[in-house]
């Protein structure tokens, strides 16, 4: 990889006139290595290369040999870190492995990308950050790609130039992941506490965990109630309600579950001047009033009261008004976005749409949503991460299949 220090973005080629590229180490190339592959096989990704690919499962490298015959392998994540095959490396391999193979690819020097979650506790994460502290000229990132959807882009700058005024409440339902027993039984580090870590929250939300916190802010405590094997044959939690509190009142409510058939993607932002309704991660209704609610409220007479009890609006004509979004990009967009802006980054210094320390704050706020409900209190997000892995490594120990952490 030829780089320069940056200067401008219409800086692309190479002095031979080639286009600059960054060749990507695959570490793991199931479901999420398979398809970053293809992403950048099939051209959707510029400026990025497939470089190595490396998995333990030898079948799993016979596969990828088929598609990519010229593409060096390896059998292990140190050995492609090790060889000068490339120049990044994405991590799509279990949860509870990706900070030790961050670690290792960040201490020899090669620019990393995460994929989701960033870990399964977070004094993984922790460890992993600061090491990447420790480096900051080492590109560090996280597979954040939902940060890269158009339409929660807009919101997130919505709320934060404050046109709906301060956030109040927010709720999310998100339980479009409906997943049949067969899905749990692929293998047998699916949906256990010592193998995955976790179930909704660590496996199809973690998405929305972000972005929830990414628009809306962290909160200080959590209360939560969840379902584990609620409807399905598995140890860890398919169903999940959780009340945040931020502070000054203003709460926050999430829900998610893999059994809903039929399933709802709907977010709502509830601010003092004006209120985002999110349907199906598609189409974004934003009301703007013209001052906040409470003023409304103050200059609505007894008079005027009567009338909106009667069904008469007339006394709320102007005061809101609405503007439709709607996102059209299409599916695999945002992911093939994040390798382009991360070999952007490591070419020309653009800057990350996620940085990777910014994955410790979904984990953490998983982390203290499944402490809620094992222990039935409010918890904290200053949890004690002790008493987490404590009661983590208590239910690993119970399915007797995996080494207990630590």
């Amino acid at each position: 990889m030829t780089t320069t220090t940056p200067t401008t973005d219409t800086d692309t080629t190479a002095s031979d006139g080639t286009e600059k590229v960054v060749r990507l180490g695959i570490i793991g190339i199931g479901t999420q290595g398979d398809m970053y592959a293809k992403f950048i096989a099939d051209g959707l990704v510029p400026h990025m290369t497939i470089g190595a690919i490396a998995d333990i499962d030898p079948e799993a490298l016979a596969r990828a040999k088929e598609l990519y015959p010229d593409v060096p392998q390896y059998s292990t994540a140190e050995e492609l870190i090790a060889s000068h095959d490339i120049d990044a490396v994405i991590t799509t391999i279990p949860h509870y492995d990706h900070p030790d193979v961050a670690i290792a690819s960040i201490e020899a020097g090669v620019p990393t990308l995460v994929e989701k979650p960033a870990a399964v506790y977070t004094r993984q994460v922790t460890r992993m950050n600061e090491v990447a502290a420790a480096h900051p000229e080492v590109p560090f990132a996280i597979m954040f790609n939902q940060r890269n959807n158009p339409l929660y882009q807009k919101i997130k700058a919505i709320v934060d130039g404050g046109e709906i005024g301060e956030v109040l409440r927010s709720n999310w339902i998100i339980t479009t992941w409906w997943r049949p027993q067969g899905y749990y039984n692929q293998s047998e580090w699916r949906a256990t506490w010592g193998g995955e870590g976790g179930g909704v929250l660590v496996n199809q939300a973690p998405h929305q965990l972000d972005l929830w916190q990414w628009i809306c802010g962290v909160p200080k405590s959590v209360f939560a109630k969840a379902g584990f094997g609620f409807r399905r044959d598995i140890a860890v939690e398919d169903e999940v309600t959780a009340l945040v509190d931020y502070g000054d009142g203003r709460t926050g409510v999430f829900v998610t579950a893999t059994h809903d058939l039929a399933g709802t993607d709907r977010f709502e932002i509830l601010g003092t001047q004006g209120k985002i309704v999110v349907d199906n991660s598609k189409t974004a209704t934003v009301s703007r009033y013209t001052k906040p609610e409470k003023e409304i409220s103050d200059s609505v007479d007894t008079a005027g009261a009567r009338k909106l009890m009667t069904g008469d609006l007339s006394v709320l004509e102007g005061v809101v008004s609405t503007e439709t979004i709607e996102d059209s990009s299409p599916w695999g967009a945002q992911h093939s976005g994040v390798l382009e802006n991360f070999a952007r980054h490591i070419l020309f210094g653009e800057e990350l749409l996620a940085a990777g320390a910014d994955g410790i704050k979904g984990v953490r706020l998983a982390n203290a949503i499944h402490l809620s409900a094992w222990t039935g209190r409010e918890v904290g997000l200053d949890f004690d991460e002790d008493e987490y892995l404590a009661e983590l490594n208590t239910r690993i120990a119970e399915e007797g299949k995996f080494a207990q952490r630590d």
